[in-house]
């Protein structure tokens, strides 16, 4: 259990308690405080409040942040594509939908899981027992390719791929809007948005450089299609920087808006190239947009 003490002054009097927390250090989502709120794990002077509480000068507030649940992926008999394998790595075509690692409300029906089954446990444990083998990963809502190890030396050396910007990743996207420059690079910094806990952002504050070249495929109405190559990889890089030139990924209900009829952003990872950590020669690996993927195409262009 870890106890954080906080001390209030005249300039948050009034603030809602859960609102203001979300801008503290505390490791915790604003839903996640919220929660926490209603388990009487926050007090003000010793007594508990709800989440609407507001604060009043002098108040102190103690955060009571619980050791977190032990988390361990298990096996289980889940189908996945998988495009390569061989006794280094895998190439996996990830399912729009499907989460890649357990975690926080998602302790199981992921990638990992699946993965654990088909390999009866052999893969890479540089990330621990809950993300073994991971050596990056896609959003839940993004569907594509995506590299998995089998043993550390893999891991660690197309890791060392990733860091060094020599790992070909390639994706397609819809975005919203009409491009004035058919193809640019966007390179602006990204880290954790100080405001949402969840999101990331374009910001000089505690964040790593962020490189994404972009390419307009075709144009349809106020829609473009977009390949994209990332020189870094940062979280949700394509999608926050989409949403910083004022094109965001359609479908993107966390960086732009909702699209009827399409759950979460029209985003598919569609090539991944790298050096055969044991072969030592380059691979290439290219996928075929996803249904979900073309019917929206079908349905812009009609």
């Amino acid at each position: 259990m870890n106890k954080l003490e906080f001390h209030i002054n005249p300039d948050d009097e009034g603030c809602r308690i859960d609102k203001w927390l979300s801008n503290k250090e505390t490791g915790l989502t604003r839903s996640g405080l919220q929660k926490l709120i209603e388990n009487n794990g926050v007090l003000v002077n010793d007594k508990p409040v709800n989440k609407n509480y507001k604060l009043k000068n002098s108040d102190c507030v103690v955060v009571i942040i619980p050791e977190p649940e032990p988390l361990e992926a298990k096996p289980q008999n889940i189908p996945i594509d998988i495009v390569y394998e061989d006794n280094d790595l895998l190439v996996v075509n990830k399912s729009k939908g499907m989460v890649v690692h357990p975690a926080a409300g998602n302790p199981d029906g992921t990638l990992v899981n699946a993965l654990l089954y088909h390999c009866e446990g052999r893969l890479s444990s540089i990330n621990g027992v809950v993300r073994p083998g991971i050596v990056h990963r896609i959003d839940k809502l993004t569907s594509g390719l995506l590299i998995v190890a089998k043993n550390d030396n893999a891991h660690n050396l197309l890791a060392e791929q990733i860091k060094a910007h020599s790992f070909t990743r390639e994706y397609m996207a819809i975005n919203c809007g009409r491009f004035k420059e058919l193809s640019g690079t966007v390179d602006a910094p990204i880290g954790r948005s100080k405001y949402d806990r969840k999101k990331m952002c374009v910001t000089e504050q505690n964040s790593k450089r962020a490189v994404t070249h972009y390419e307009v495929i075709d144009e349809f109405g106020q829609y473009s299609l977009l390949r994209f190559r990332l020189e870094t990889g940062r979280t949700h890089q394509i999608r926050v920087h989409s949403a910083y030139i004022g094109h965001p990924v359609l479908g993107d209900s966390v960086y732009g808006k909702p699209f009827k009829g399409l759950d979460g952003q029209c985003l598919h990872a569609k090539k991944i190239g790298f050096i055969h950590p044991t072969k030592k020669e380059y691979m290439e690996f290219d996928s075929e947009l996803p249904d979900y993927f073309l019917d929206v195409l079908k349905k812009l262009k009609a």
